[in-house]
């Protein structure tokens, strides 16, 4: 094998382990602020606004979403409506079941199920930030394929969470979403209440 396609095959694994090692695990955001707690945040109407892009870096679409979520028992229900540049209408209902904290390390867990989520999502809280993983089931070329997402969201403000999502598949990287949840503003009754 020549030297020149030997260091074409040995970049993307390189480019893919330094990625892996110096992304931050959830235990690094324990004690930011503010902290993100679920079953506040994710509670009542919220909106996303957000952008796909591809593997090259490129927005391929665009969408907003209007979410609305509730707690019952502990388990909590964010319902999802996505709407995309092109008019493509996606619905997706999460169910965050609770499992337990490692006080230790400061880290809530929490199993995430969804109609297009193969299996359960592993959903871990500290601090300021949440990260989803999970397998997703996509529409492609008249079927569905199965992609692998890490999604971090990072709690910015008491009213706005930004989260990232890296979209892989085979451990190579097919593209990215980015996207801003917004709380609305309390109302004055809203506030009295509480």
């Amino acid at each position: 094998m020549s030297p020149s396609i030997v260091r074409r095959l040995m970049l993307p694994a390189l480019s893919l382990l330094l990625i892996a090692c110096g992304s931050a695990g959830i235990e690094h955001y324990r004690d930011k602020q503010p902290q993100l707690v679920p079953e506040a945040f994710f509670r009542g109407p919220l909106t996303a606004h957000g952008i796909l892009k591809d593997r090259s870096g490129s927005v391929t679409r665009r969408f907003n979403a209007e979410l609305s979520g509730s707690w019952d028992g502990g388990i909590g229900l964010l319902e999802e409506r996505f709407v995309f540049d092109d008019g493509e209408v996606q619905l997706r209902n999460w169910q965050l079941i609770p499992i337990g904290t490692d006080s230790g390390a400061g880290v809530r867990g929490f199993i995430g199920r969804a109609e297009d989520v193969v299996g359960d999502a592993e959903v871990r809280v500290s601090g300021n930030a949440m990260f989803i993983r999970y397998v997703l089931e996509v529409a492609y070329g008249g079927d569905t394929i199965e992609v692998n997402v890490d999604d971090r969201m990072y709690l910015v403000s008491d009213r706005v969470i930004i989260n990232e999502s890296r979209l892989s598949k085979f451990g190579i990287p097919v593209g990215e979403i980015v996207l801003t949840i917004i709380r609305p503003p309390a109302s004055p009754h809203h506030s009295a209440a509480n």
